[in-house]
């Protein structure tokens, strides 16, 4: 029986979607929950994100609209809902139309994310069109942002532009009904991108290259027998290249260290599921949602005793990243193919496709001209890359997700501001950059572009921001970047960018990146620790050791960490034994032969350092957390020099983490807005010479820490009245510190902010500098909190 509705009962809205709504299978959720509740209109994309026009019952339109947002596809974020009445018009049906490109771009640009369970069954059916396929991917998975050129995100506007639609991948694509309606990437081995094998010429023996291993199956089952034969193959993924080889093989992993002069950095692993994890290393059950996320990080785990990996993947650190295969070609790789007699692998290295410090290879021209002489043999395919994009590195602190790097999967997701900002673009860091691209109410963040010390990576910087650039359609009249006067990113923004510059004070940046993500109300101040290696102070000392009181106009230097000489500059960075020295020196503990960082500097330096100290030749003074750590772990023993950023305090967290039932008793001196570490330093040495264990000192240290934390941010409230902490800098990556520190402060009941969305590591300097700038720019010029 059909309900007959009076003209006087129907209601139309027009009603606005903005946030992750295009090429997430949005339009065909609109239609099927329409035509279930008997409405009519249309829905259609446009540059902010996608407009429904809905006419039926007010009852009726009303339960739309609450499971528009309720029962939205898996893989759309909805940041804003706007609705609004039009006059009725007497419509029958409800149709999707097509996307509409007029003004400035507001909507959202999705994620790279994993390959579906429904297309990976597709994938191992005999009997579907796409079995084995390489490239399956339907609306609810594959790639995105790595393929957009610009938007709206149709498929014109994708690298997929290249593969016209064969008939049966062109009826799935026009049609609402099918799970790849709008798919941009749809394709089918009859349209779609080809996938191949080639093996890398023999310099040493002159033979030529054999010729190309074509076909799907035939290419993974060479990848697979060149893997087993200890060769490190070059593999084109979503985002860039890898480097994979077995991750079984001591030497296999060793000739991959030597070729990429990787030094002792901890390599990726990739398993073929869980339970291969399981295999490698102890999992809770937070890293096991997070390994099989769609986002598919590398998730850094406790390493299993006697599991089957190489020690040369993680050497002298108890843990290891483990990643899932997020690409049908990564799970074609971890099965036998058949009729092939080629067992697959177990485990796989898969490292970023670069030299040490150069970002990841895209374009294949250039990969072949970077990577020519790493890799043996090479799989590839020819669906364009426009966007590189670097796998994502988390860790769980307090049950949480802690981004260490935050790239594939997540970028470029934008950060919801608890303010409208001037359009700004923060150019970031010097190490692990990223930028951000802010405007009204959206922070941008980028992938991870990598350290600024080449010409490669500034190339890329600037190819990086452009595109972004482009994709949303903003040209910000606003740079803002850090003021050490030796960064790249700094000498960009004032010479390359021809912008007006908003220099933001480093440590402030890492504060206001806390604060913007945990959406803290401006005008609002936080008791900021800003704990690092290195930040360019407002005094010109290398600062790193502070406690601000800040909100996002301004802040106050409330405390820090006491300055010490460092001898040598950026040598001490690579040989914390220099640091060990300096600490020691400035707390006024004599360099006994019975010390650790006394025997690994030998007699001749430790000579040459003393009168550097004593002179003051070449010394910075720094307030840097960062810098103590490394000293520490050098007093203990742990970590004489280092091969890659933050060897030593990783090593000095381990070797603590297993020792907290033995803690010993330190604490630091605190004298007005100076923190003294002399007597921790002290008591440990006599520590160390009464025969404690190591470990119980390193955790002893930990706790003095967030013992501190907790008695400087109890006297900053005292004084300033504020109840919220915020933890941010390269130190809080340290998952035992940042816990003990959660504990001091909850136990003096106070808010405490740290990150989930962004590094707390310089990868997040940029939303900081984005949040700062963009204030000032749409602030009254007095805002901002003042001493």
């Amino acid at each position: 029986m059909t309900t007959v509705v009076a003209a006087h009962d129907r209601v139309r809205h027009r009603i606005r979607v903005v946030g992750v709504v295009q090429g997430v299978g949005f339009r065909p959720f609109v239609q099927h929950l329409a035509t279930e509740l008997a409405l009519s209109g249309h829905v259609g994309n446009d540059t902010e994100g996608v407009v429904v026009e809905i006419e039926g019952p007010a009852s009726a339109v009303r339960r739309f609209e609450s499971r528009l947002v309720e029962d939205a596809p898996p893989l759309a974020r909805i940041d804003e809902v706007e609705s609004g009445e039009l006059a009725a018009v007497g419509e029958t049906s409800f149709r999707i139309i097509e996307s509409r490109v007029t003004g400035p771009v507001r909507t959202l640009v999705s994620p790279d994310v994993a390959v579906c369970d429904d297309c990976l069954a597709e994938m191992a059916d005999p009997t579907d069109r796409r079995y084995r396929y390489p490239f399956i991917n339907c609306t609810n998975c594959g790639p995105r942002f790595t393929i957009t050129l610009r938007l709206p995100y149709d498929r014109p506007n994708t690298t997929m532009s290249g593969f016209p639609l064969c008939p049966d991948c062109a009826a799935e694509y026009h049609d609402p009904d099918d799970r790849r309606f709008h798919a941009q990437p749809v394709a089918c081995a009859v349209c779609g991108p080809r996938l191949w094998f080639e093996s890398e010429p023999d310099s040493e023996s002159g033979q030529e290259a054999a010729p190309p291993i074509r076909g799907s199956d035939a290419a993974i089952a060479a990848t697979q027998a060149a893997l087993a034969r200890g060769e490190i193959v070059a593999i084109k993924g979503l985002g860039g290249y890898h480097l994979a080889c077995d991750a079984t093989s001591d030497p296999a992993v060793a000739e991959l260290r030597r070729r990429k002069a990787r030094g002792d950095k901890p390599l990726a692993v990739m398993v073929a599921d869980l339970a291969g994890a399981e295999s490698l290393a102890q999992l809770g059950p937070e890293e096991a949602a997070l390994l099989t996320s769609r986002q598919r990080p590398i998730v850094l785990l406790r390493r299993r005793p006697g599991g089957p990996l190489s020690q040369l993947i993680a050497p002298g650190n108890p843990r290891v990243g483990v990643l899932l295969p997020y690409t049908p070609v990564h799970h074609l790789l971890f099965e036998d193919v058949p009729g092939s007699g080629q067992a697959a692998p177990r485990a796989l290295v898969m490292t970023s496709g670069n030299l040490s410090d150069e970002p990841i290879c895209y374009r294949d021209d250039d990969a072949r001209r970077r990577l020519g002489r790493l890799a043996d043999g090479w799989l590839i395919h020819d669906r364009p890359i426009h966007v590189p994009c670097d796998d994502s590195v988390v860790r769980v602190a307090g049950g949480q997700e802690l981004p260490i790097r935050r790239s594939r999967g997540y970028a470029p997701l934008p950060v919801r501001l608890p303010f409208e900002s001037a359009p700004t673009l923060a150019a970031g860091g010097e190490l692990k950059n990223t930028f951000c691209l802010a405007s009204g109410w959206d922070a941008w963040m980028s992938q991870h572009i990598g350290d600024m010390g080449s010409v490669e990576t500034l190339d890329a910087f600037e190819t990086s921001t452009r595109q972004f650039g482009e994709m949303y359609d903003l040209d910000p009249a606003r740079i803002a970047a850090d003021p050490h006067p030796g960064y790249q990113t700094r000498a960009w923004a004032e010479v390359a960018s021809e912008r007006p510059v908003d220099f933001v004070q480093h440590h402030h940046a890492h504060i206001a990146a806390v604060m913007a993500e945990r959406r803290v109300p401006a005008g609002e101040p936080v008791i900021g620790f800003a704990f690092d290696g290195t930040g360019y102070g407002s005094d010109g000392a290398i600062w790193g050791g502070e406690v601000l009181v800040a909100d996002y106009g301004g802040f106050d230097r409330v405390a820090h960490l006491a300055y010490v000489p460092l001898p040598g500059g950026d040598a001490t960075i690579r040989k914390p034994y220099r640091a060990a020295l300096a600490h020691l020196w400035s707390a006024g503990i004599d360099w006994s032969p019975d010390l650790w960082p006394v025997m690994a500097a030998g007699e001749k330096e430790v000579a040459v350092l003393a009168r550097q100290l004593e002179r003051k030749f070449f010394c910075v003074p720094t307030s840097s957390m960062g810098r103590l750590f490394d000293a520490v772990s050098a007093l203990l023993g742990v970590r004489q020099t280092v091969s890659f950023e933050a060897q030593a305090a990783i090593e000095l967290e381990a070797v603590a983490d297993a020792h907290l039932g033995t803690v010993r008793e330190y604490r630091f001196a605190i004298e007005g807005d100076q923190i003294d570490p002399a007597p921790v330093l002290g008591a440990m040495v006599a520590d160390l010479r009464g025969g404690q264990e190591t470990g119980a000192v390193a955790a002893g240290f930990h706790v003095a820490v967030a013992r501190l934390i907790g008695e400087v941010a109890a006297e900053t409230r005292r004084r300033t009245g504020i109840e919220r902490v915020a933890l941010s800098g390269g130190v809080f990556q340290n998952v035992l510190l940042v816990d003990l520190a959660r504990q001091e402060l909850s136990a003096r009941e106070f808010e405490v902010l740290t990150h989930r969305l962004v590094p707390p590591n310089d990868g997040g300097l940029a939303l900081g500098q984005a949040a700062v700038a963009g204030y000032r720019g749409s602030a009254p010029a007095e805002a901002g909190w003042r001493p």
